[in-house]
């Protein structure tokens, strides 16, 4: 049985969405602004609100969406450029690191990553989702929703991982007094 209208907003301005859309904005607000902050600031920002859009996006409902043609993405290369080379001016040489990559976990593949690469492209999917979302109709609720599920499943949810080991590396290895970390972390 095909949900109703009805069922359909219920869903798209339910808890899980409201707060997936909550902490996707303030991600995002934070990183268009991260020229204003210390290296500290912003590892320690990114350290506890990675865990936090992780766990949102595992929570987002299914979503049929009836109108396909209705998503848009918003962020253009300007803007994530812009996004990236703060991120790599802040991250300095911290920022490349080794990782696996083995998605299909036949062939696996060592190589270099970028921890503002990655921020970068959950960024851009982040906020094509609060922009979408902001449109408010049905059919921009429901692919927004949608895209941010699917692109969390096979796109930035791989990035957001892999940039917070690395991060969560940099923060804690080594001693205290050495660490990025700001002072009233402790």
């Amino acid at each position: 049985m095909e949900p109703s209208a009805s069922n359909d907003t219920d869903i798209l301005q339910g808890k899980n969405v409201l707060e997936m859309l909550t902490v996707a904005n303030e991600y995002c607000l934070f990183l268009e602004k991260c020229e204003d902050y210390n290296r500290g600031d912003i590892m320690s920002y990114l350290q506890k609100i990675c865990p936090l859009l992780y766990l949102k996006g595992t929570l987002l409902p299914l979503v049929t969406v009836n109108h396909p043609e209705a998503n848009e993405r918003f962020v253009t290369e300007e803007q994530w450029g812009s996004i990236y080379q703060t991120l790599v001016s802040k991250f300095g040489k911290q920022d490349q690191y080794i990782m696996v990559d083995s998605p299909d976990q036949s062939d696996p593949e060592i190589r270099k990553a970028s921890m503002a690469d990655n921020f970068a492209d959950v960024y851009q999917d982040l906020k094509d989702f609060v922009m979408l979302y902001q449109k408010n109709t049905l059919s921009a609720r429901e692919n927004a929703v949608n895209e941010c599920r699917r692109l969390f499943e096979t796109h930035w949810g791989f990035r957001l991982v892999n940039a917070h080991r690395h991060l969560h590396y940099l923060m804690f290895s080594g001693p205290a007094e050495d660490r990025d970390i700001p002072v009233d972390y402790y």
